[in-house]
């Protein structure tokens, strides 16, 4: 019985100590406000992280909703302690309306997912004189 009960404390211990080694985000902010925007404008905000975790976070992909939102990241693991970006561009061109998009973020990390927003107005552009 106190082997069974040793074996089972090893295990515990086990796992407890692999989860607790892993990648973790920590962002400077998770939302970012353009605020009124020119219609034609290509809007472009960087987040950045650090990792605070113990292993290299590495991040496999980030994605948006549609074409009007481009991500870009930082590709090579980001080592514990150094930091790394994500990119958001929103390009406004015909959009003349209120926006708020995200982008998803997969990776190592110990939450594998993770939601970026960003939000705006576009105003419209002038029309020409005459039209």
């Amino acid at each position: 019985m106190k082997k069974l009960l040793l074996l089972g404390f090893i295990i515990f211990a086990g796992f407890n100590l692999a989860k607790a080694q892993s990648a973790e985000f920590k962002f400077e902010k998770e939302v970012h406000d353009f605020g009124k925007i020119k219609e034609g404008v290509v809007a472009t905000y960087d987040f950045k992280f650090t990792n605070v975790g113990d292993e290299p976070l590495i991040i496999t992909n980030v994605t948006a909703p549609c074409g009007c939102t481009i991500p870009k990241w930082t590709k090579e693991p980001v080592k514990k302690g150094e930091t790394g970006i994500v990119t958001v561009s929103y390009n406004s061109a015909g959009r003349p309306m209120p926006f708020n998009k995200n982008v998803t973020i997969t990776s190592n990390s110990k939450t594998p997912s993770k939601v970026l927003y960003i939000k705006g107005e576009v105003e419209p552009a002038a029309k020409p004189a005459g039209k």
